[in-house]
């Protein structure tokens, strides 16, 4: 199979990471790649530090800082690639990472995306842990959405590879979303998909644990674009399949934002309650502790969560 792969790399104050995710980027057994670096308005080396690439083939393009989502469009916008490979800048790739994506879509459906197993680590990438999750495997788009807002994992934007068709019909990125703005997008993308296949051997590596990353946020302007995400993406899914089956799974998604905004957005939370009935039920349970569920049983969990938040060292 043949094919021009485009690599794109957002980039905002990652001057501890990025030389990294670039190396790992240009050790891609896969030949025929492009490498773009957009630069969001760093304010640490990390720019510096990508510049220093160029001499690699690295193109490096620096923008004022309108974030992740706006610069992974202007990286879309110069790419020439017929596939798109997204890496966040604190990522990693396995080597062989793309080509083994390649090999299998070279044999899938016509306009399949691909997918594969991923690692979260915390410190060097030797320890990422890769734990089958239900995704893990070949899927109809709409099985795919269902089976992981149903608990049945996810993808972080450095597992996929898609076609740049796919990616054209999905639209741009939403720039107005910060937190579950790749959930958002990549529900767009498989949706445009004719399948999911999964490829076990094309290995990445996500970096978690991050000070003040994104997906660690909670306060309440993180909690509204989540909560805006999962409303786009319900209506992305009941667009193209409203059954039951798809009714629960968005119910259970919107459910597991109550248990993380809850008290936090009240207002968010009654929003998102009010489209769970709407939709049906859920019976997703809060998580906890042996004692929160032994107080969730007596006094539910809303008075339970607030109880446990009432006893936190201050």
């Amino acid at each position: 199979m043949t094919g021009s792969v485009s690599i794109l790399i957002p980039c905002y104050n990652v001057e501890r990471w990025i030389a990294d995710a670039l190396e790992s980027a240009l050790d891609q057994t896969w030949p025929d790649k492009e490498i773009i670096v957009v630069d969001d308005g760093s304010t640490d080396r990390s720019l510096d530090i990508a510049q220093g690439y160029a001499h690699r083939g690295v193109k490096v393009i620096a923008q004022k800082n309108n974030g992740a989502s706006a610069a992974r469009n202007r990286g879309l916008a110069e790419a020439r690639g017929s596939y798109i490979q997204y890496l966040d800048a604190d990522d990693l790739l396995a080597p062989d990472k793309i080509e083994r994506q390649m090999q299998r879509l070279s044999k899938a459906p016509s306009d399949a995306v691909a997918a594969g197993a991923w690692g979260r680590f915390y410190g060097a990438a030797a320890e990422a842990r890769f734990i089958r999750e239900p995704v893990w495997t070949d899927l109809d788009p709409v099985t795919w959405l269902v089976t992981s807002w149903s608990g049945g994992g996810m993808m972080h934007p450095g597992a996929w590879l898609c076609p740049r068709a796919v990616i054209e019909r999905a639209g741009r990125w939403d720039t107005a979303l910060t937190l579950n703005d790749d959930g958002e997008y990549f529900t767009r993308v498989v949706l445009q998909s004719s399948a999911v296949v999964f490829c076990e051997e094309a290995r990445s590596y996500y970096r978690s644990g991050i000070a003040g990353s994104l997906s660690g946020r909670r306060g309440s302007g993180a909690l509204t674009s989540y909560h805006r995400s999962l409303e786009q993406c319900t209506l992305h899914l009941l667009s193209v399949e409203e059954s039951p089956r798809t009714r629960k799974a968005c119910a259970t998604a919107l459910q597991r934002f109550v248990y993380a905004a809850y008290p936090d957005t009240p207002a968010l939370v009654r929003r998102a309650e009010l489209r769970i009935r709407e939709l049906g039920y859920s019976d997703l349970k809060a998580e906890g502790g042996v004692v929160f569920r032994a107080l969730s049983h007596v006094v539910g969990w809303k008075l339970a969560r607030r109880m446990q938040l009432l006893a936190r060292p201050r």
